[in-house]
């Protein structure tokens, strides 16, 4: 496993990170696996060398929380050795305030998070959207004081324009609050609108990328009529953000892998992890095979002319992924 700063901060981060979404209950989404499946899946990403886990009070309505702080606590000695990430904004209860970046959401969420991961502190604690209706300033002194309180050691942002990004960014350093340091995106072979203007704005901020479904919820996994998991045939999220137009780079992922003798998710993770802007794709897996081609990934170095192929047949798609 390779280590690396996230941006221009000092925290070292594996360039692999478990994303613990898969991981609560299949109450809230049948593909979701319980603490006991979950358990050797996570322990060979950390017998790996993953030490960068993300999660969010959402997923599972709170229990991926639970089971990411009980298999972390089993399988470190210390708090120290692994970066815990987690989110806030989506709804967790019915109320008008469940929900959103207010200041009164904020800092009851944070402190909802940290009793369910069982620690006393997250390392990167993110915005999971943009909230339209706080304002910015409330939102970015709020997750200021989070870190004054010692409850997050850093902050980060998830999918929105990069206006809002650069507002946010603005509005903390002019009242010395907490910058952000990390943008969790949605980016990869299928979807890469964000190479016109966020990557370039976090490249020249000092902001670290961390694209959400590197492998377009695994449809960089397989061939289009190999489509059959279970996630696959209910996910209907993934088929408002891909098409059929898509199947072209999909179909040239198949053909570099071909020639390489790899398996797709290995040479489609391999591309992100040579672009500049990158810094650790968040992984999903479900089964022991994806994290070994999610591991793999960090050591295969493609050609300019792969590249290339893989780039060639992209469609610009509209804005996907901000809702």
């Amino acid at each position: 496993m390779e280590y690396t700063r996230l941006g221009a901060s000092g925290l070292q981060v594996s360039r692999i990170c478990l994303g613990m979404m898969s991981y609560g209950s299949s109450a809230w989404r049948d593909w979701v696996l319980d603490l006991d499946s979950a358990r050797p899946l996570v322990r060979s990403a950390v017998d790996a060398g993953v030490i960068f886990f993300d999660t969010a009070d959402m997923y599972s309505d709170g229990v991926s929380e639970e089971v990411t702080g009980t298999l972390l606590r089993e399988f470190f000695g210390s708090r120290d050795d692994y970066v815990l990430a987690s989110k806030v904004f989506n709804p967790m209860g019915p109320g008008p305030n469940d929900r959103g970046l207010s200041r009164k959401h904020v800092l009851a969420s944070i402190d909802a998070s940290l009793r369910r991961l069982g620690t006393d502190h997250v390392d990167l604690y993110q915005t999971h959207r943009w909230d339209p209706h706080t304002p910015i300033e409330e939102t970015m002194e709020a997750l200021h004081d989070v870190v004054r309180a010692g409850k997050a050691r850093y902050i980060g942002a998830s999918s929105m324009f990069a206006w809002q990004f650069a507002k946010a960014q603005h509005v903390a350093e002019r009242n010395g609050w907490t910058r952000f340091v990390a943008m969790q995106d949605h980016y990869n072979l299928l979807y890469r609108e964000e190479e016109r203007e966020m990557h370039p704005l976090c490249l020249d901020q000092g902001v670290g990328v961390i694209p959400w479904s590197p492998l377009a919820r695994g449809r960089l996994a397989k061939p289009p009529e190999e489509r059959t998991t279970t996630r696959a045939n209910s996910d209907v999220y993934a088929r408002k953000m891909y098409g059929e137009a898509d199947d072209a780079v999909v179909r040239a992922l198949v053909d570099v892998a071909k020639a390489r003798d790899l398996p797709m998710a290995q040479v489609a993770l391999a591309w992100m992890l040579q672009k500049d802007a990158l810094t650790a794709p968040i992984v999903g897996a479900t089964k022991p095979g994806q994290i070994d081609d999610a591991i793999a990934a960090v050591d295969v170095t493609l050609t300019g002319d792969e590249v290339a192929a893989l780039e060639a047949p992209y469609v610009p798609h509209p804005i996907l992924g901000h809702e």
